[in-house]
């Protein structure tokens, strides 16, 4: 066992071992194979309407009694711009154009629905034993709601100021997401990618920082990394793109070969799929346009006008268009077990 046993403590787990939730690749097999052996598993909200993820949950909870961590994204929807999205469109016209669809304009997509009342009335009703949020916090109203479930909550910090400010507002731990990390940057207080702190630096900062544990976040895929983590301080670890390699994940075939073939360098933080910055493996439309544009209309409705493009590459076998969300260790494992990788995460962990 672990000689820092706040986190497993805390969070009622064996292991200091958390899934990352990952929209779209997560899945409820993840979360239960990940906390039947021993770990945090963690399912988004994000992926999910209000009615699926209840059935969501209780599925996870009719096939394990371990702890389970839910998701939620702080953001505010924006509100209607059609002159940014009518630059997004005029960017996009040549890709329009070369793929045969003319002047079709797709309506903005819904895009990804922030915590509200009706998802924390889900939270109240099921009382998942972990709530994690990403972009900050939810309104106070909303926070104390979760706090009296009883849950335990946890929330990305990409510098040291989120974290205290995090720390302030009464979370439970901190999560301290490195640059490295894969999909969306949990930045809230600055939006300046150049400044984004590396996991080696960050963490021990915020440690030093903050009186409540930090789970370490990006750049970490196996035993070294683990090991890493907790010798600069982390209490434990939380870990995205090695368990996209695992068969409980829901990745379709071009997004597994994308990743079966990056490597480290091949990621870059983009803000061309949704709006707000995300770490993916460079694909053409990254590439072409630039991985961070200030067309892009604001989170989350940038992907609207990205669907066609990705429908139409996707028909003819490649993957120009798709968001392949990943980390910079991404070629560190091929572990084909969501059970299996969190155990060899843990043999990471010093005793």
């Amino acid at each position: 066992m672990p000689a820092d046993r706040r986190i497993t403590d805390l969070l009622g787990i064996d292991l200091p071992v958390i899934q990352a939730p990952m929209a779209g690749s997560s899945t409820p097999d993840m979360a239960v194979a990940v906390a039947e052996a021993g770990g945090l598993g963690s399912l988004p909200s994000a992926q999910y309407s209000v009615p699926q993820l209840r059935e969501a949950i209780l599925g996870i909870k009719a096939r394990t009694s371990r702890p389970l961590n839910v998701n939620f994204f702080c953001h505010a929807n924006p509100a209607d711009d059609p002159a940014a999205q009518a630059a997004w469109r005029a960017r996009l016209q040549p890709f329009y154009e070369e793929a045969g669809l003319g002047d079709l304009v797709p309506p903005a997509g819904p895009g990804r629905a922030p915590f509200d009342d009706a998802f924390c009335a889900v939270v109240e009703e099921l009382r998942p034993e972990v709530v994690s949020f990403h972009f900050g916090l939810p309104a106070p109203d909303l926070l104390e709601r979760v706090r009296r479930t009883g849950a335990r909550i946890l929330s990305s910090a990409t510098t040291v100021r989120e974290a205290l400010w995090l720390e302030s507002q009464g979370v439970d731990a901190v999560i301290a997401m490195g640059a490295e990390a894969g999909g969306h940057r949990g930045n809230f207080l600055t939006h300046d990618m150049a400044g984004q702190v590396g996991t080696m630096a960050l963490v021990p900062q915020v440690v030093d920082a903050v009186c409540v544990p930090v789970i370490a976040a990006g750049g970490i895929a196996d035993r070294r990394g683990v090991a890493a983590a907790f010798a600069l301080g982390a209490s434990a670890v939380q870990v995205g793109t090695a368990y996209l390699f695992t068969r409980e994940a829901n990745v379709n075939a071009l997004y597994r070969a994308a990743l079966e073939g990056a490597a480290g360098d091949d990621t870059a933080l983009t803000n061309l799929f949704t709006g707000r910055p995300a770490r993916g493996i460079l694909n053409r439309l990254m590439r072409e346009v630039g991985p961070l544009s200030a067309l892009a209309p604001a989170f989350p409705t940038a992907g609207g006008m990205l669907a066609p493009l990705r429908q139409a590459a996707e028909a003819k076998g490649t993957a120009d268009f798709t968001n392949l969300w990943a980390g910079q260790a991404v070629a560190v494992s091929r572990i084909a077990s969501a059970a299996d990788l969190t155990r060899e995460l843990a043999a990471g962990v010093p005793g």
